[in-house]
């Protein structure tokens, strides 16, 4: 005898013993044992849920020899022969192989006729949104009112293709998906019925992975079966499924909850080497996160859960605004990764974004060797150097205000016999330091920094050596001037940008005699600690004002809305969302907006204009989006408002041109209308 699969073989042969669907079953019971018979039932739902099983059911419950009932008895001809799929007068149909008016005018010629041996003829059609819309009005009439011994039993996956006037001649039922639990009550009922040594976790993964459908489910079951020779475990199943083992996830929240960025990529990593789907894995994080929200909501996991002891871990570990900002990024991530250059770097970023949207306090900093030539050069002050000594290298943990201000102390001593004071030329009598403390070096935490070179460089001051690590700040605080005026002091060290960070260009510097003393002037004049205080405070000011703030969504007006709309990197839908939207109000949790075109107040536009305000302002927000009439606050009213008062200001200007007005008055001229054009900003 050949082997009959598990989904023919279990197939439900009466309602009492139909699965998930107890709303139908109870409305249909109810019909037959009252009588209140309709003459055409709709079942819709996805594949899997049993709409051909009621159909059979329904059949046999009609035709049964013991009567109309809502429990046939199975075992007379009509219950045999419709099981068996060969009674005459239940006629099963394939619309998407039937679909045409001759098809359906055929079916509706046989429908006059008498049944041959039941008590109804029922006519069952699958698929029926597959019609033609010339078929579907050729049953309407038929449908609306059949013969007495007639019966119409419609199926689909999808209602909304059906027309409504065929949807007003029917009883809908709207069949549910199987959840999760009752997949794996009926799973185990079948495995111990067959015999089969089955693990509850691996069952858990078939149902998950039917996605509600109940012939899936018993169809993965007869394949893994095959592939774990009877003996259905967990890794077996998670194996032939290619599912991703729940450790993974674990790890990587621990991972983002320590801001552990090494154990994120390690987890990446052993994803990769496994082959495993990263958008499956973003999926399933997704739901890991869902669980741990609903367990910090709750106090405790959910008693059913097989992770409940690492869900609740996790959820003392994590923050609820942490679980809600990794759910968005992992959600939002899904849609995104199609646009990635592979899946690997598209999860690897998710993960990452993950960590850079946390608080900054929970972030430790990275620190990232520097180069080896960077290393080489020693960062020094150019502009002041000691006789016979070389520059004295920028101390690595120092702070900037520090630096300088030990780096000015030690270059520029108070006059001695043995030094040779740095010429000081009127061009030169201010120094010019840059500070941007928003930013600070890779790996030590120094603020990027350069000294600025003056209007015009000294004859005697070398040429600042560059440095890889110091990239030009602009905005620079400037030191209070300094009395300036010519210093004699020998000859200087001529400037040259090719002079190497190693090279001892001191060692050209003849000695002086023991009885040399500076030439007395009006405008000589030492650099004392005064000056240099002043200087350090005036670096210090300068690195306080640099600092950058967090936006707040509270502190944005309307009026400061549109320019922020513009600059935001985004595109497509997305950017016209925020083109065209008005600011209403703003704070710490959620933005509102209001939009004139009802297609943008929702969807993947909506969606990723709140992942990139959420970016912008350092915080998980809420987008609502509302439809409505809009003002002149959106960014495309100001832009179009700027566009046409630079038109009028063009056309004005080429009016009020003398040369056009002689041009108009000489040649009878005229300027051609909507030749004018505005100069590109």
């Amino acid at each position: 005898m050949s082997y009959l699969v598990l989904a023919r073989k279990w197939r439900p042969r009466s309602f009492d013993t139909l699965i998930g669907q107890d709303h139908v079953v109870r409305a249909l019971t109810h019909a037959l044992s009252s009588g209140r018979l309709h003459h055409a039932w709709l079942f819709t739902g996805t594949r899997g849920v049993g709409k051909t099983t009621l159909s059979r059911i329904l059949a046999k419950s009609l035709n049964c020899a013991q009567g109309v009932t809502a429990t046939p008895c199975g075992h007379c001809q009509a219950c045999t022969e419709i099981d068996a799929g060969r009674y005459v007068d239940y006629i099963e149909l394939d619309a998407a192989s039937n679909r045409g008016v001759d098809e359906m005018t055929q079916l509706l010629e046989q429908a006059v006729y008498a049944p041959s041996s039941g008590r109804y003829k029922v006519y069952m059609i699958d698929e029926v949104h597959m019609l033609t819309g010339h078929a579907f009005n050729a049953m309407l009439k038929t449908l609306e009112e059949p013969p007495e011994h007639v019966k119409f039993i419609l199926a689909t996956t999808d209602p909304q293709k059906i027309p409504v006037t065929v949807l007003s001649r029917c009883l809908q039922f709207n069949l549910k998906q199987m959840t999760v639990p009752a997949i794996v009550d009926h799973l185990k009922y079948v495995l111990d019925q067959e015999s089969i040594p089955a693990d509850t976790q691996g069952l858990r993964l078939i149902a998950q992975a039917a996605a509600g459908s109940m012939r899936d489910a018993l169809s993965l079951t007869d394949q893994a079966i095959s592939f774990s020779a009877g003996n259905l475990t967990a890794a077996a199943v998670g194996e032939m499924l290619g599912t991703l083992d729940q450790h993974h996830l674990v790890s990587l929240l621990q991972a983002l909850a320590a801001a552990d960025a090494p154990g994120v990529l390690a987890v990446a990593d052993d994803l990769a080497a496994r082959g495993l789907s990263f958008q499956a894995a973003l999926a399933d994080l997704a739901v890991l996160l869902s669980r741990v929200a609903i367990a910090q909501r709750l106090g405790h996991a959910q008693a059913d859960d097989p992770w409940a002891g690492e869900v609740q871990a996790l959820a003392g570990t994590l923050t609820p605004d942490d679980v809600q900002l990794f759910y968005a990024v992992a959600v939002h991530s899904r849609q995104e990764l199609a646009l990635a250059p592979d899946e690997y770097a598209g999860f690897v970023m998710a993960c990452l974004r993950m960590l850079a949207l946390l608080p900054p306090d929970r972030v430790p900093p990275v620190r990232l060797d520097a180069p080896p030539a960077a290393q080489a050069a020693p960062a020094s002050r150019p502009d002041a150097v000691t006789a016979g000594a070389a520059p004295q290298p920028v101390p690595a943990a120092a702070s900037k205000a520090a630096v300088i201000s030990e780096t000015l102390s030690t270059t520029v001593p108070a006059p001695a016999p043995a030094a040779v004071p740095v010429a000081v030329t009127p061009a030169a009598s201010a120094v010019a330091v840059s500070i941007d403390s928003s930013s600070s070096r890779a790996g030590d935490g120094i603020p990027a920094w350069e000294d600025a070179a003056p209007s015009a460089p000294a004859a005697s001051a070398p040429a600042p050596m560059a440095s890889a690590q110091d990239p030009v700040v602009a905005d620079a605080a400037v030191v209070p001037d300094v009395p300036t005026g010519p210093i004699v002091a020998g000859p200087a060290v001529p400037p040259d940008d090719t002079v190497a960070a190693t090279e001892d260009w001191t060692a050209d510097i003849p000695d002086l005699p023991d009885d040399f003393e500076p030439a007395a002037s009006a405008d000589a004049v030492t650099m004392d600690d005064e000056v240099l205080s002043g200087a350090v405070t005036g670096l210090r000011d300068s690195s306080a004002a640099g600092a950058r703030e967090t936006p707040d969504p509270a502190d944005l007006t309307p009026a400061g809305w549109p320019a922020l709309a513009a600059s935001l990197p985004i595109t497509g839908t997305a950017q016209e969302l925020a083109l065209n939207s008005e600011w209403l109000a703003g704070n710490e949790h959620q933005i509102r907006l209001r939009v004139a075109i009802h297609t943008l107040t929702e969807g993947v536009a909506h969606d990723r204009l709140r992942t990139v305000l959420s970016e912008h302002f350092g915080r998980v927000l809420r987008l609502e989006v509302e439809y409505g009439t809009t003002g002149d606050d959106t960014a495309y009213a100001v832009d179009q408002a700027e566009r046409g008062r630079r038109q009028q200001a063009a056309e004005d200007a080429v009016a009020q041109d003398d040369v056009v007005q002689a041009l108009v008055g000489t040649f009878a001229a005229r300027v051609v209308p909507g030749s004018v054009r505005p100069a590109a900003v």
